[in-house]
């Protein structure tokens, strides 16, 4: 039985991976904190898990959706570099490890960016704590070199599943009328569609030849004014207040959150998995919005 390793899987992406790749026969074992799963202080449970693995996909990390407090910060660095060198770490004592390592990065990565897309090649690298982290977690992955073990690092965008992630809070805000444009709507939203995701990893395994950073988004990227607009339309709710920025601020700290999650600018193409021709099922937010919300 093919096996597949899931490390962070607790969270909605995670779930959702390990019930379709169960569906494809495959054996998951979850890695996580959390009671019944594989913890990460058991050394040997986690040598025994990673043998033998078909691929190992670390999705590990503390929401961002948070107030960025010293103490928030602190875990949000920690649990990314400190899973990530675990797992290296382990990956280097199997007798036969794990085939494909696929990190999470973040497509935060980038600048904010209202003037240009960002790709792989072209892309510029942004400045702040957010980006100070992405570049951390990257470095912590490539920092290990496994000559039995490709290694693939996904910038994922922001990822968009039936009431899940993102998806809940965009939709109560346009059920209560207040689904209009938030800041001055220009901001873009890159996105990627949950199912296209997990077939973007597919993809990558059948690949024997990929490695290295792909962006993982959709290829049409929208501004946020123009999703909202498309929210309340499959929705059908035409009103739609908008939220100012000093609005936004003030609703962030009630909430314990940060308005950087709305108002930075994410312009991320995927331009090398469209240049090795892969297909995405849900390439506009159109199609994407049709199937998760009707």
């Amino acid at each position: 039985m093919k096996k597949i390793i899931i490390a962070g899987g607790t969270g909605f992406i995670g779930k959702y991976l390990e019930a379709k790749f169960k569906e494809l026969g495959y054996n998951v074992i979850i890695v996580s904190r959390r009671q019944g799963f594989v913890n990460w202080t058991d050394k040997n449970k986690l040598i025994e898990s990673l043998n033998d693995a078909e691929i190992l996909i670390n999705l590990a990390g503390k929401s961002v959706d948070c107030r960025y407090t010293e103490k928030n910060k602190a875990k949000i660095f920690s649990s990314r570099i400190e899973t990530t060198k675990i797992l290296g770490d382990i990956i280097q004592q199997c007798i036969n490890p794990p085939k494909l390592w696929i990190n999470s990065g973040t497509a935060t990565i980038y600048r904010h960016a209202e003037d240009k897309p960002m790709t792989e090649s072209t892309g510029e690298i942004g400045e702040g704590f957010s980006v100070n982290v992405a570049k951390a977690w990257e470095k912590s992955f490539f920092d290990y070199q496994l000559p039995n073990t490709r290694q693939v690092l996904l910038r994922i965008a922001i990822v968009l599943g039936k009431d899940e992630g993102v998806m809940k809070p965009l939709k109560n805000l346009v059920r209560f009328g207040l689904g209009g444009k938030q800041g001055n709507g220009n901001q873009m939203f890159s996105w990627i569609h949950i199912e296209d995701l997990f077939r973007i990893i597919l993809f990558i395994n059948e690949n024997k030849n990929l490695q290295d950073v792909f962006n993982c988004s959709a290829p049409n990227p929208v501004t946020n004014k123009f999703l909202m607009q498309k929210l309340r339309q499959y929705m059908r709710i035409n009103i739609g207040l908008p939220s100012p920025k000093w609005l936004l601020e003030f609703g962030a700290l009630l909430i314990k959150t940060e308005t950087e999650l709305i108002l930075k600018s994410r312009w991320v193409l995927p331009e090398r998995l469209l240049n090795e021709n892969y297909k995405f099922l849900y390439s506009t937010i159109d199609n994407a919005l049709s199937n998760l919300i009707n």
